[in-house]
């Protein structure tokens, strides 16, 4: 079974809810059902029963993010001579939406001969767990929640002040209101009896509303809600870069992952940012968000702008070492719920990614580069001024001129690059690396985010500021070639330990040199190769880590696992040093692994096992989907294999390279945008050579393609 699979997932704004296919959510640890907002659990148990059965699942579909549908038949009795026969006289539906509440339409159909007289019951429990309790990362020793429970007129109403002494609130209102309404410890149970006719429906509504305080939304009808939610998501497609292709099964991976990034954007202090993935990342994550906004860049560039304006708000000002910040860096996590506002965990927010700073500057100049967009960086230059500080003055600590990390929180993350997990950062032989860690894709992430702001800066009229930052950059990379590489595996040290020692292990984050562009010439080759060699390339992508590593491990978090938002950047890497059959090679596999998904996803990670002729991937089973970085590496492989690059500010775009594989023979982009122009465009594979034609709104627009 892949990841999600079991799971249905609904999400719209800021909140969201995980159920099994059925429909129910029960207390499941690992699939965290629940219907979550402010980083808690306001649902903990939803089940439905009627005559005392649980209904027969038929089928589950999502075709909007914000709304599911359930169908399932009701098994009834009816008695011939002494034996029960088993009858299927009756049908459910479930309609779920989310918009400002959870609405469930719950529509019951008599589909036999003869009338039937049952009775539908819903049972609901609220536990107001914080989202670390229900990842099980913070026990629940720290108080004994007991909700109070409120029975009213049409519904119920769960309550519990939490530590932050924060008043959370779910309210569930029916229609029609229950015959019955019982409480049964922590449960309620309402109850409506059925008497159907043949052919007749019973209709009830559930609205499920979360609550801080004193603050209610208006309510709003299920129809109105679904008509307006519906509407707002297609305003947000219209507004993207629409991609057609020749191929049905890839135009579907598009449009998944176009729905779950919409789904994941979650409003915040007026703006939005992506959320990291569901159900345990629906909050700020700098990396995550900073890494999202890249790879969609030729689909929304707008991401990008609220994802650095939301950043730039959270940017570090003062040195703590509880949350493992200093002025200028860029959060790692930021949350809202019952244990941040205790003082209980740091994340308000906590600053433990050595890269998102670095990762903040890249895509500054990115989103600079397709959109010219002035304003928006004459807001950002403070920001991304402190963040040149950071890295210079606090990211480099010791002052070799490489950036490292090493952790000053005692409830922080020991490893803070993307591979964030305790063992992830190992030497040769197994054991881990120990001191101030200089990781070597983050020496590349300063290297181009120097020469990115240098060229922002130029944009700007700051000359000297801009040849002192590409000078500082040149000198990162002669520096970073002769102290990383691995002479006998021909590739980059994973790191540089505290003792300045070279850290190893053949990895995955060799390749982000190559995307960065500070490998020199001699060694990318050699570091490709040594990617796209069977230990490193499973079959299904890159892996993590080394099959011939002592700490190799398939089934692992980052020690030999396969991510799609890796694979997509290594994929980058490459096609800049000219391997455009193995970008092509990296893009089947994952395009393969999409096909796995009912729904064609790519989800957060797979295992590093190797591929076996038509087997399927094994899977992560706790692996998160839609997770935001695997939702938008579809579009930056789309982008590496077009070559599209954007220089708004000049008025022009560039196709470099642009070489589709024999499965996807020709692409559209339709309503591309380049600064403020909108534009159409069309690439088509002839034999083993790719065209680009211009087709409509490039008249402001220099549109060139070419080999190098």
């Amino acid at each position: 079974m892949l990841p999600g699979d079991d799971r249905l997932v609904v999400k719209n704004g800021a909140l969201f809810m995980c159920s099994g296919r059925d429909g129910d959510v029960k207390r499941d640890p690992e699939t965290g059902g629940g219907v979550y907002a402010f980083d808690t659990r306001f649902l903990s148990e939803l089940r439905l029963t009627v005559g005392g059965a649980s209904p027969i699942p038929l089928s589950a579909s999502t075709q909007q993010a914000f709304e599911a549908v359930i169908d399932a038949s009701i098994p009834t009795t009816s008695a011939q001579g002494e034996r029960a026969i088993p009858q299927m006289d009756l049908s459910l539906r479930r309609r779920r939406l989310v918009s400002d509440r959870v609405y469930e339409r719950i529509e019951i159909t008599n589909i036999g001969s003869e009338a039937t007289t049952t009775v539908l019951r819903v049972a609901l429990s609220a536990d107001f767990a914080d989202i670390f309790e229900v990842r099980g990362t913070q026990g629940r020793s720290l108080r004994d929640r007991k909700p109070a429970l409120e029975r009213f007129e049409d519904g119920v109403s769960f309550g519990c002040t939490g530590l932050d002494d924060v008043l959370r609130q779910t309210i569930v209102t029916f229609d029609p209101p229950p015959a019955d309404l019982g409480i049964e410890g922590s449960r309620a149970i309402a109850s409506w009896p059925i008497h159907l006719d043949p052919r007749r429906c019973m209709i009830v509504d559930l609205a499920l509303e979360c609550s801080l305080g004193s603050n209610r939304p208006p309510p709003v009808p299920f129809d109105e809600a679904e008509s307006t939610s519906r509407a707002d998501a297609a305003g947000w497609m219209e507004a993207s870069t629409s991609i057609e292709t020749g191929n049905h099964t890839f135009d579907r991976l598009i449009a998944a992952t176009m729905r779950d990034l919409y789904a994941l954007q979650t409003p915040m202090n007026g703006g939005h940012i992506t959320a990291a993935g569901i159900p345990w990342y629906v909050a700020p994550f700098g990396r995550d968000a900073l890494w999202t906004s890249y790879e969609s860049l030729i689909a929304r560039p707008s991401l990008a702008r609220d994802t650095l304006l939301l950043l730039a708000e959270y940017q570090a000002h003062q040195d703590d070492a509880r949350r493992d910040a200093e002025p200028g860096k860029i959060l790692h996590e930021l949350r809202t719920g019952e244990l941040a506002g205790a003082g209980l965990v740091p994340h308000t927010p906590y600053f433990g990614t050595i890269d998102a700073t670095p990762l903040f500057l890249i895509l500054a100049a990115a989103y600079y580069g397709w959109t010219g967009d002035v304003e928006t960086m004459a807001r950002l230059k403070p920001h991304l001024e402190a963040a040149l500080v950071w890295i210079d003055d606090h990211g480099d600590v010791d002052g070799d001129g490489f950036v490292e990390y090493e952790r000053r929180s005692p409830g922080g993350l020991r490893n803070q690059g993307w591979k964030d997990s305790h063992d992830a950062i190992v030497n040769a032989d197994g054991s881990p690396a120990l001191g101030s860690i200089a990781l070597c894709e983050v020496q590349g992430y300063v290297f181009m985010g120097k020469l990115g702001i240098a060229e922002v800066f130029d944009r700007l009229g700051e000359h000297d500021r801009a040849r002192t930052l590409r000078k500082e950059a040149e000198l990162l990379r002669d520096a970073f070639n002769d102290a990383f590489w691995l002479e006998d595996e021909g590739t980059y040290a994973l790191a540089l330990d505290g003792d300045k020692d070279l850290v190893g292990s053949v990895t995955s984050n060799a390749g982000h040199c190559l995307f960065a562009g500070i490998a020199n010439d001699d060694k990318a080759q050699s570091v490709a190769d040594r990617l796209m060699a069977p230990d490193m390339f499973s079959g299904w992508g890159i892996r993590t880590l080394s099959s011939a590593s002592v700490a190799y491990d398939p089934a692992s978090y980052h020690n030999g696992s396969v991510w799609p938002h890796d694979n997509a950047i290594i994929a980058a890497g490459l096609k800049r040093y000219g391997r455009t059959e193995d970008v092509e090679r990296i893009a089947s596999a994952l395009f393969e692994a999409s096909m796995q998904s009912p729904e064609s996803r790519l989800p957060e990670l797979f295992c590093g096992f190797p591929r076996h002729q038509e087997d399927p991937y094994v899977v992560y089973p706790v692996a998160c989907i839609p997770q935001a970085w695997s939702s938008a590496a579809p579009l930056m492989l789309l982008q590496t294999m077009l070559g599209v690059s954007a220089d708004a500010p000049r008025g022009s775009l560039d196709a470099v390279r642009p070489s589709l594989p024999a499965w996807l023979e020709r692409v559209t982009l339709s309503n591309l945008r380049i600064g403020a122009d909108r534009m159409s465009l069309a690439f088509e594979r002839h034999g083993d050579a790719t065209a680009l034609s211009a087709l409509e709104g490039t008249q402001n627009i220099h549109i060139s393609a070419r080999d190098g």
